[in-house]
């Protein structure tokens, strides 16, 4: 057989497809190293401190702000009343969609399957393609033994677990910090969480209130629950003396103690579910507030864009 320099018709192939696939992964890593924000993540804002306004002048409000949707409150006292959930949640999701935003994620009052309304509000969300919920905050009993108190959330989401997964929902776990809260130490979380279809139920990471809980320990938190992360809240806090006293106070992004590498250990991960910015800190009205949540949301993405 005669051999020279020229390649066979099928090494010609083998090998430019090769070259045309890295060079896809190439110009797809640029991309997504110059607009990681846009290309990777929707960055969304909690409706807890606009709740006041109706649908549409909520919507107005996404879109004057930049999110790409919001996280609302269909719970007691909430943006949509578990009550109303058939009638005024497609409301709301039809008017994000006109201005081309999304309802990404909701919080509500569901711990159990007990409750009527948590059937109601879930399967009324799933119809509207909803697939992502917040669950209630739970504390512990200070007079009980912790570990029992454990097993009865674990039972309670195993309920829960199941009726996500008719539905092809996820109910999502935020960690707070606090006296007696469930979820502080994130340890305890991940004990009651580390079996279940992380599909069906997860973890919603605050990485503020990790922080304020857990000091330089958010690092290890993190790590501990990456997997299970199902959705990402991001506020800021400072500790303040009052008196004799300190206590964490909420404050505009960048202005507190999160660390911004937190963004860099995100963007090593799979995570791709929602950033859901909160805002506890006074913001005042109208222009001063659309400022306000304008101002988080750039540093947001200034430190996203530079993490990767």
């Amino acid at each position: 057989m005669k051999m020279d320099n020229h390649y066979s018709r099928r090494e010609f192939l083998t090998r430019t497809s090769a070259a045309v696939s890295a060079l896809a992964i190439l110009n797809s890593d640029v991309a997504f190293g110059e607009t990681p924000a846009s290309k990777r993540y929707k960055i969304v804002g909690f409706s807890k401190p606009f709740q006041n306004l109706n649908f549409e002048e909520t919507a107005d409000l996404v879109e004057q702000v930049g999110w790409d949707g919001i996280e609302c409150a269909v719970r007691q006292k909430g943006h949509v009343l578990p009550e109303r959930v058939e009638d005024d949640l497609p409301k709301m999701v039809e008017a994000l969609r006109k201005r081309k935003r999304e309802l990404s994620i909701m919080a509500t009052d569901i711990h159990n399957t007990t409750d009527p309304l948590t059937e109601k509000v879930l399967r009324a969300a799933s119809k509207l393609g909803i697939k992502t919920y917040r669950l209630a905050h739970l504390s512990y009993k200070p007079a009980e033994p912790i570990l029992p108190q454990l097993a009865d959330r674990r039972a309670e989401l195993r309920d829960l677990a199941a009726l996500n997964k008719e539905l092809g929902m996820c109910g999502v776990y935020q960690n707070h910090s606090g006296k007696d809260s469930f979820g502080a130490p994130v340890w305890d979380l991940y004990e009651v969480l580390k079996d279940f279809d992380p599909k069906h139920v997860g973890v919603c990471f605050d990485i503020g209130h990790a922080t304020v809980e857990g000091g330089y320990a958010w690092r290890t938190h993190f790590r501990l629950v990456e997997n299970l992360i199902k959705a990402l809240i991001v506020k800021d806090f400072a500790w303040k003396k009052k008196g004799e006293v300190w206590t964490d106070e909420w404050c505009p992004v960048g202005e507190g103690m999160i660390n911004k590498g937190f963004f860099q250990m995100l963007t090593k991960t799979a995570f791709n579910g929602p950033i859901v910015q909160h805002h506890e800190y006074p913001l005042g009205a109208g222009t001063e507030m659309v400022q306000a949540l304008k101002k988080d949301l750039d540093t947001l993405k200034e430190w996203l864009a530079a993490a990767v």
